[in-house]
C-alpha cells in the first residue's frame, strides 16, 4: 500500500535541501569511514543520506516503506553511477527481519519523528556492530530569537486557504539527545549547525508539494490553483524571486555506554 509520500516522491528527491558537509564530515570522522563499513539509512526516502554516504562505505542499505521514494533513490543513483546501495522496502517494525549484516552505522532522518523510537532502538541494538553507533538528524527553521522571514508567513497564509489547518512536515529538533539517552544506545553527543538556504519561487513551490500534508495527491485538483496563487503571493511579496533563511540542523550521534 502506497504512504502519503507516493505523489510527494518526485518534488522530495529534487527540492528538498541537503544536509550540511559538516554532518557527513561528523559522521567520517566518528565512525572511522574508511570505505569498509556496512551503512543503514533507515526510512530513507529517495536517499538525501544514503547517497553521499555510498563513496565513504562499502554498503549502504536504504530502506523506506514507500515504493516511489525507492524508485527516486535509485534513478538518482544511477544517474551518478553509485552501485553500492541495496533499495529495499521496509519500516522501522521490520529492522531485525530483514536479515541484514552487522551495521556499522545507521542514519535516520525525517522519518525517525514518525517511528516507534523505543522499539527501533531496541532492534537497532541488536543489528548494530559492536563499536556500532545510531546518527539522527533532524532541521528546523532556526529563528534566532525572531519571527520568521515574511516569505513563509506567506506561505503558510496560501496554504491555510487549500489545506486543512496544521503545519508542514516538521520537528522541534531539541529533544534528539534525550530520546536516544534513554535507549540502549545512552552514550549520546549532539550537534548543531545553521544552514543558510535561497530558494526560487520554483524551489518554494516544489518545496511544499514534497510535504506529505500538501502533496499532490492532497491538493488534487486544486495543484494547479495552489502552485498558481502560490506563485503570485510569493512574487507580491518579493518580485526578485529569491527566498531566504536559515535552518538548524540538530544531530545526535548515539553509541552503547562503555563498559
Amino acid at each position: 500500500m502506497s504512504t502519503p509520500f507516493a505523489s510527494a516522491a518526485p518534488y522530495y528527491a529534487r527540492y528538498r535541501p541537503p544536509y550540511p558537509r559538516e554532518f557527513h564530515t561528523l559522521l567520517a570522522d566518528r565512525f572511522a569511514l574508511d570505505g569498509s563499513q556496512t551503512v543503514l539509512d533507515l526510512g530513507a526516502g529517495p536517499g538525501t543520506l544514503a547517497l553521499p554516504l555510498a563513496s565513504l562505505a562499502d554498503h549502504v542499505y536504504a530502506v523506506d516503506p514507500e515504493p516511489a521514494m525507492l524508485a527516486e533513490g535509485i534513478r538518482l543513483a544511477e544517474e551518478r553511477g553509485i552501485t553500492n546501495i541495496s533499495w529495499l522496502r521496509g519500516d522501522d517494525a521490520c529492522v531485525t527481519r530483514l536479515c541484514l549484516p552487522r551495521i556499522d552505522l545507521c542514519v535516520i532522518g525525517g522519518a525517525f519523528r514518525r517511528m516507534d523510537r523505543g522499539r527501533v532502538l531496541a532492534d537497532l541494538d541488536e543489528v548494530l556492530a559492536p563499536r556500532g553507533g545510531v546518527a539522527v538528524v533532524e532541521s528546523s527553521l532556526h529563528r534566532a530569537g525572531g519571527p520568521p522571514p515574511g516569505w513563509l508567513t506567506v506561505v503558510e497564509e496560501v496554504r491555510a486557504r487549500f489545506l486543512a489547518p496544521g503545519r508542514p512536515d516538521g520537528v522541534d529538533p531539541d529533544d534528539l539527545g534525550d530520546l536516544l539517552a534513554k535507549s540502549p544506545l545512552s552514550r549520546v553527543e549532539t550537534h548543531r549547525w545553521d544552514q543558510p538556504v535561497r530558494h526560487t519561487v520554483d524551489e518554494v513551490i516544489g518545496l511544499q508539494l514534497s510535504f506529505s500534508s500538501s502533496s499532490p495527491a492532497v491538493l488534487g485538483d486544486r495543484t494547479a490553483a495552489f502552485e498558481t496563487e502560490l506563485r503570485r503571493a510569493l512574487l507580491d511579496h518579493d518580485p526578485r524571486g529569491t527566498y531566504a533563511r536559515t535552518l538548524r540542523i540538530a544531530a545526535a550521534v548515539a553509541t552503547r555506554p562503555r563498559r
